[in-house]
């Protein structure tokens, strides 16, 4: 038994008195008396066995134990309607809350993602941006795609593919050349990424060259994000061509150098928490999943990646 919740009823009263630091407007909002409203909010004092308003002729006023405590309820009541309108909308669907790198996502597994609904409309898939790991523990994530070794302590990891990286610029900045020699890029600002702070150091190094500044430049997140900024021509980014197709197709961007670099040992992986591994839901996916990227791979120009 929970013996230290509250009802309901009382929090849902106490939530509108707060918010509107009044009685008589929290009764008019749930459609009670003002004397109900008063009956709830003073039980919920009781219980909690504190004050949670100030009472006088001109109104009620939150103390300090109350405006703390309605900012948690409304945070609580807020996730409760979320989650009950989530399962009306279900009605008795499947649902994947999928965590995963943003760029991979949009350019990648969005325009593959429709084929998924076809042939399993009875799973619905959720995608929130994750540039990192987490803890599955401290989440409601059934699973997620990342880029990196693998190694993700309680999960079982399905690797989908490498990933190489080319750098690439604003056509601007060949000044009508092909394409630029390696030592001509070091003399380029180098358009850093903050989660692959050694890109540029591995790829000049890939080609026996050590640059005092390969890791200088400004920093940012996301592959979209350098792909903008190279764009406009702050620099040369390094992007595997497959996530930036359209800029590269419409001429924004071009590669300003054919070396592609690939991290041995580095892939993007779907990753699966032990306690997801049996969902029916989850394996539907990730054999979609895997087969996808294996079709892909099959279709890709070969490289010769270093």
């Amino acid at each position: 038994m929970r013996r230290k919740i509250p009802s309901t009823a009382a929090l849902v009263a106490f939530e509108a008195a707060a918010r509107h630091q009044s009685f008589t407007r929290a009764a008019e909002e749930l459609a009670l008396t003002q004397s109900a409203i008063c009956r709830q909010i003073g039980g919920l004092e009781e219980f909690l066995g504190l004050e949670l308003f100030r009472r006088s002729r001109r109104g009620v006023k939150l103390t300090e134990a109350g405006q703390s405590y309605a900012r948690r309820v409304a945070t609580q009541l807020d996730a409760v309607e979320r989650d009950t309108l989530s399962v009306m909308g279900q009605q008795g669907a499947m649902t994947i809350e999928l965590a995963l790198v943003p760029t991979f996502g949009t350019q990648w597994l969005l325009p593959r993602l429709r084929q998924f609904q076809a042939l399993h409309p009875e799973i619905t898939v959720n995608l929130t941006n994750r540039t990192r790991p987490f803890l599955f523990a401290d989440t409601d994530f059934d699973a997620a795609i990342y880029f990196g070794d693998g190694d993700w302590s309680g999960t079982v990891a399905h690797s989908l593919m490498p990933e190489q990286s080319a750098p690439v610029c604003s056509p601007a900045l060949l000044s009508g050349a092909a394409a630029l020699a390696p030592y001509a890029i070091a003399e380029m600002p180098l358009l850093q990424q903050t989660t692959r702070p050694y890109a540029w150091r591995q790829w000049f190094d890939s080609l026996g060259m050590k640059v005092a500044r390969d890791m200088t430049g400004p920093r940012l997140e996301l592959f979209s994000m350098l792909a903008q900024a190279a764009e406009h021509q702050m620099g040369v980014a390094l992007i595997p061509p497959f996530l930036i197709q359209r800029e590269l197709a419409e001429g924004r961007l071009i590669i300003a150098h054919p070396h592609a670099y690939r991290r041995e040992g580095q892939a993007y992986h779907l990753i699966i928490p032990e306690r997801r591994v049996e969902s029916a839901a989850m394996n539907a996916f990730r054999d979609w999943l895997l087969d996808e990227a294996r079709a892909w791979m099959a279709q890709q120009d070969p490289v010769a990646p270093q």
